[in-house]
């Protein structure tokens, strides 16, 4: 090989190692030229991260659960007679599930007709206030749910009856007022029960009153004239509160019947002053401040209830007991009857008795 040949492959191999070689270099070919390319950014929302959500609309809170009232802590059994009947096939239901659809004439009009009725407000309780005292005439069971009640509003009697039978149950009677009817001697602010008979379950009077003078008339809540078949008057599970009356802030009878089970009498006031018969230069009344009875054979019966802080002006701050004749007798089982003051006169405390026996018959009860 000539010198010359050696000298042109080492440049060949120093070019091919990527070095350098002073003198002119040689363009290296340029690539060939692309053709123009259009790009398309595709923007994505994130989605958003937990801490920004928005908070989910809380579910509504469940509907309260029906009322029971009456005394908890009462344990008197309960016979079938005195026990709630069965309301799960009704003959007419009051409301089409809202409030404004139970109205005052959609009562007036059902106890009316009678029948077994129930209600269809809404599921929350609701307050009916009656333009006009609902009538029975015909067998009547009014089952409230444990969600309605039904308001006088301080102006009229809530029911009044004349009919055989009549069946409250599961309801509030409110703010009943019979002050100037004295139609068959008056009273009955909440029931006034002229002839049938009647029972009361799982209910609450409240509020309710009478003519606060007059030595015979009372009964706030419940006034009993005239019944049927001598049957007793059943009361199971049932409250009774600040009812006011000449007599008997709760209940009231001439000649009925009395059997009281597992219920609350609680603040209620006999307020007539005078007595029975009314004492020269007085209206007469102030007696039994729960509880006034009176006629001649007739019982009340009082098991597993509570009676207290009820007031009488005159006689008997929780029970005034008479039978003119002593051929009633009365009995208190198994409850307590405390702070009943009378401000006039008793027999045992808060209690004023006149009937078989100098006392009535009490048994594992308090009275105090």
């Amino acid at each position: 090989m000539s010198g010359r040949q050696v000298v042109v492959l080492l440049a060949v191999l120093v070019a091919g190692c990527g070095t350098a070689i002073p003198g002119n270099p040689v363009a290296a070919p340029l690539p060939p030229a692309s053709s123009p390319q259009t790009v398309t950014v595709v923007t994505t929302t994130p989605p958003p991260s937990s801490s920004s959500a928005a908070p989910p609309t809380p579910a509504p809170p469940p509907p309260p659960p029906p009322a029971k009232f009456g005394n908890p802590s009462g344990s008197a059994a309960v016979p079938a007679e005195a026990a709630a009947e069965d309301t799960s096939r009704p003959t007419r239901v009051i409301g089409t599930g809202t409030p404004a659809s139970c109205t005052s004439q959609a009562v007036v009009d059902a106890v009316a007709a009678g029948g077994v009725i129930t209600f269809n407000c809404g599921p929350n309780p609701h307050t009916i206030p009656l333009a006009a005292t609902a009538k029975v005439r015909a067998r009547t069971v009014l089952d409230g749910g444990g969600r309605i009640t039904l308001s006088g509003q301080g102006q009229r009697r809530v029911i009044d009856q004349n009919g055989p039978r009549l069946v409250v149950q599961n309801i509030t009677l409110a703010d009943g007022n019979s002050t100037g009817d004295t139609a068959d001697g008056g009273g009955g602010g909440a029931i006034m029960v002229r002839g049938g008979q009647l029972k009361v379950v799982n209910s609450r009077f409240a509020n309710n009153k009478c003519d606060a003078n007059g030595p015979d008339l009372g009964g706030a809540a419940i006034r009993v004239t005239d019944w049927a078949d001598k049957v007793p008057v059943y009361v199971t599970s049932s409250t009774f509160e600040g009812g006011v009356c000449s007599n008997g802030g709760a209940l009231s009878s001439i000649g009925a019947s009395w059997v009281v089970l597992n219920s609350l009498m609680k603040g209620n006031k006999a307020i007539g002053r005078g007595a029975n018969p009314a004492r020269g230069g007085t209206p007469g009344g102030g007696s039994g401040g729960a509880i006034y009875n009176d006629g001649n054979t007739f019982t009340l019966r009082i098991a597993g209830s509570l009676i207290e802080d009820n007031h009488a002006n005159e006689g008997g701050g929780a029970v005034f007991f008479v039978s003119n004749d002593k051929s009633g007798s009365m009995s208190v089982e198994g409850s307590t009857l405390r702070r009943n003051p009378s401000d006039g006169f008793e027999t045992i405390k808060g209690i004023f008795y006149l009937g078989a026996g100098e006392k009535p018959k009490v048994t594992a009860s308090t009275i105090q």
